[in-house]
């Protein structure tokens, strides 16, 4: 694919950060996706208590974990959040390309990045809008 208008940032497109499914480590598991449910995106982002990310747990991680883990279900929903993460997120910052966002998320074959400055986390950049950012600044 192939983006003209190059001066399209992240920042632009991100979700802001109270649009963001966000919480922090300690939250029970059934309540993580509650807010992933709550956003109709397949991701949460996990903070510390400072505002930085700490990483993130997708819908495809919990189908993995739940194919993996022989625990009853009922106790997993009890679990802290925190116990299934996937640390170490692919991230991007505000003012990366969006061209080179999409990219990135092609590459990894992931729908959703989360936006960090100085550590923290900013927003959540989803492919749907940036690939109508794209679409609009080519009409």
């Amino acid at each position: 694919m192939s983006i003209q208008n190059k001066a399209i940032t992240v920042s632009e497109v991100m979700l802001e950060l109270n649009s963001t499914p966000k919480t922090q480590g300690k939250t029970l598991l059934k309540e993580t996706l509650e807010i992933m449910d709550k956003h109709r995106l397949g991701i949460v982002c996990i903070t510390r208590s400072d505002g930085s990310l700490d990483g993130v747990i997708t819908d495809g991680d919990i189908r993995r974990m739940l194919n993996a883990v022989q625990k009853p279900i009922a106790a997993l929903m009890s679990d802290d959040t925190i116990t299934h993460v996937v640390r170490n997120a692919l991230t991007v910052s505000p003012s990366t390309s969006l061209s080179d966002a999409i990219a990135l998320m092609g590459q990894k074959k992931v729908w959703d990045l989360p936006v960090v400055d100085n550590d923290k986390l900013i927003g959540l950049l989803h492919l749907h809008p940036a690939i109508e950012a794209v679409i609009g600044s080519n009409s």
